[in-house]
Parts: C-alpha cells; sequence; structure tokens
C-alpha cells in the first residue's frame, strides 16, 4: 500500500496523465504520448523534462533502422510518488462531504 503523499511534480494535469499512461506499460513512444495527451510536441517536452529531472522518467532514443524514436519510461521511484500522489487523491476525495459537493454547499 502506498503512503498518500501529496507530490507537486506529478500533480500537474498533464504530468498526471503522463504517469498513468506509463505505469501501465513497460514503455510508450512519444508520439503515442502525444496522442493520448492531445498537446503539441514542444508542450509534451516541457513535462517529460520536469518528469525527468525529478528522476520519474527516463528517456530513451534508440538506435536503429528508419527515423530515431524517443520512449519514455517511468523510474520505480516514479511509480512510488504517482501512486503516494494518487492515495492521496483519493484519502482527500474520502474525507469530502458528497453532499456538500453535490449541492455546491460548503462545510464548517
Amino acid at each position: 500500500m502506498s503512503v498518500p503523499r501529496f507530490d507537486e511534480v506529478v500533480h500537474a494535469p498533464n504530468r498526471l496523465q503522463i504517469c498513468a499512461l506509463l505505469v501501465a506499460v513497460d514503455r510508450a513512444e512519444f508520439a503515442t504520448l502525444r496522442e493520448s495527451l492531445g498537446v503539441a510536441d514542444s508542450v509534451l517536452s516541457k513535462h517529460l523534462k520536469v518528469l525527468v529531472d525529478a528522476g520519474y522518467v527516463v528517456l530513451a532514443k534508440p538506435a536503429g533502422h528508419g527515423r530515431v524514436r524517443t520512449w519514455a519510461s517511468i523510474t520505480g521511484s516514479g511509480r512510488t510518488a504517482f501512486a503516494g500522489h494518487v492515495a492521496e487523491l483519493q484519502r482527500l476525495a474520502a474525507t469530502a462531504d458528497p453532499s456538500s459537493v453535490e449541492a455546491g454547499t460548503e462545510r464548517y
């Protein structure tokens, strides 16, 4: 079980989606991530750089036949951070009073 921990690196919507996509696979190609998120190359590159700098994602550009493609994989610390962040979001959601959220009222 993951320790609930809010992670500002993971929290940004695009980075949260990137992590969610990567935990389900061994690796994903740049174009697949871009299309899944519906963002431009530059936007995806920026978010991947933040995740790489945090040590949550690694990028590989294996040489081979044809054009060079970039592959992204989530690291062990990235999996831990993502799982902890999701656990914290679930913990926060569980504390909400569903009736006040649906009615648009606040509890104090």
